[in-house]
């Protein structure tokens, strides 16, 4: 028997408010709704200093453009450090074979082993290592940044961290959460319980750590994101010399390894005898392959890295990957393989070469009106030093202003980077090309 137009709609508005919520209750009700739930908040979040700084740059950018709509297609990003090449032909290849793979009921693969495929993880061993690290020493992920929270929840809240100043704002903001820190310093704008480890021009931008109280666990960038400084191989095995004598474990952010030009750079920091024992590296494809939407990444814990028990650090690290995480994307690490055949690595030189290219233009044009610039040799980012006194915000705003150019305080990296103005080489060669002509005629002194 067919149901009538009008007995349908009825059966439909009936199926609707079953599962719609209820609205009665009466005054108390109402009151309810108004109230706040009996959950205290994590104290440690009541502790972070407003939001993360790059959603604080595109608010700044967003307010900017509501007032000044006209200029929307005048701005040029030397922000974020964002990719902005398309994916090379042979790396996207792998990508549209993993995918094709999943409409095939031969190739179809579901979960996948949450420390990532074991190909993948050969490749990453063999290509990239050459050996150093074993394949069950890397575990496949879906970004660095997301990793040094897995590594912090390894950690817990006990441990005292020590961080470059300046340095990338997630070692400090994970360290608060996870509970590490006190409050902050209003005075120093720096966290009770974090060490900071002063990295300035008159120190080539590398800490000296045996001079600072001891930390458990040592976050360290080369090349570094802001500053652009790479760490030589002697400073490298100092660190790790420190770190053995002290007992801190050292976590050797690598992200922007594939940047490195200069001879004596190390790409990894297991190129350093000793690390084996002493040091976790993460890294990732972002800015290798332009993956950076994609998310792909790794992570390297050793297996003669221990506790002070004695216990592997990888064990435990492990249980954290396979409790709660399911494993990379099975698409993106098909890619992640294409990324690192023969053709795929030469498409990544071509990729890192284009940015380095960017980095020349925009370190060239600083320097040519007189301002004293780091970096933009072997990383894609261009630190420039502000006249004496000129805050970096203010800076950002009135270049904004002038330029509709958008760039980084160095303040936003923490005190150490007060004074300074961090670009991103990551922008299209034409808006590059722009940006600094538009840079010398704003920042002219």
């Amino acid at each position: 028997m067919k149901l009538s137009v009008a007995a349908l709609s009825l059966a439909f508005a009936a199926s609707v408010a079953a599962f719609s919520p209820a609205t009665g209750g009466g005054p108390n009700r109402a009151a309810s709704a108004l109230s706040m739930s009996g959950v205290e908040r994590n104290p440690n979040f009541g502790k972070l200093q407003g939001g993360y700084l790059f959603p604080e740059i595109g608010r700044r950018r967003t307010a900017y453009l509501e007032k000044n709509p006209d200029m929307a297609d005048r701005i040029i990003s030397l922000g974020i450090g964002d990719t902005t090449q398309p994916i090379p032909e042979h790396i996207l290849s792998g990508l549209v074979e993993g995918a094709s793979k999943l409409g095939d009921k031969a190739g179809y693969s579901g979960y996948g082993a949450e420390q990532g495929r074991g190909d993948l993880r050969e490749k990453i061993s063999g290509v990239l290592y050459n050996g150093l690290i074993k394949p069950d020493e890397v575990f496949v992920s879906d970004g660095a940044k997301c990793d040094i929270m897995r590594i912090q929840q390894v950690f817990g809240p006990g441990v005292v961290s020590a961080v470059q100043d300046p340095s990338y704002p997630v070692y400090v903001d994970t360290s608060v959460m996870m509970g590490q820190t006190g409050l902050i310093n209003k005075e120093t704008s720096q966290y009770d319980n974090i060490v900071y480890m002063p990295c300035t021009a008159e120190n080539d931008f590398f800490p000296d750590y045996a001079s600072l109280p001891r930390a458990d666990v040592v976050y360290f960038c080369s090349p570094n994101n802001p500053t652009g400084a790479a760490a030589t191989k002697e400073q490298l095995e100092g660190l790790v010399q420190t770190c053995k004598e002290r007992g801190s474990i050292l976590v050797f952010d690598a992200a922007y390894a594939p940047f490195i030009r200069s001879e004596g750079v190390p790409k990894s920091i297991f190129e350093v005898q000793g690390a084996r024992e002493v040091a976790i590296e993460v890294n990732s494809f972002s800015k290798y392959a332009g993956f950076t939407g994609v998310r792909l990444g790794w992570t390297v814990v050793p297996s003669d890295l221990k506790f002070k028990d004695g216990s592997l650090v990888r064990d435990d690290f492990n249980r954290v990957m396979t409790t709660a995480f399911n494993g990379a994307s099975n698409i993106v690490q098909n890619g992640g393989l294409a990324c690192l055949d023969g053709a795929g690595m030469a498409e990544i030189d071509a990729l890192i070469d284009y940015y380095l290219e960017n980095a020349k233009l925009l370190k060239d044009a600083m320097e040519s009106i007189g301002y004293r610039v780091f970096g933009g040799t072997d990383a894609p980012y261009v630190f420039v030093r502000l006249p004496e006194g000129q805050s970096s915000w203010d800076a950002f705003s009135e270049i904004l202003e002038k330029a509709q150019v958008v760039t980084i305080p160095g303040a936003g990296f923490g005190p150490g980077g007060e004074g300074y103005l961090r670009l991103s080489a990551f922008a299209p060669r034409d808006g590059v090309i722009e940006a600094c002509d538009r840079l010398k005629e704003a920042m002219a002194k």
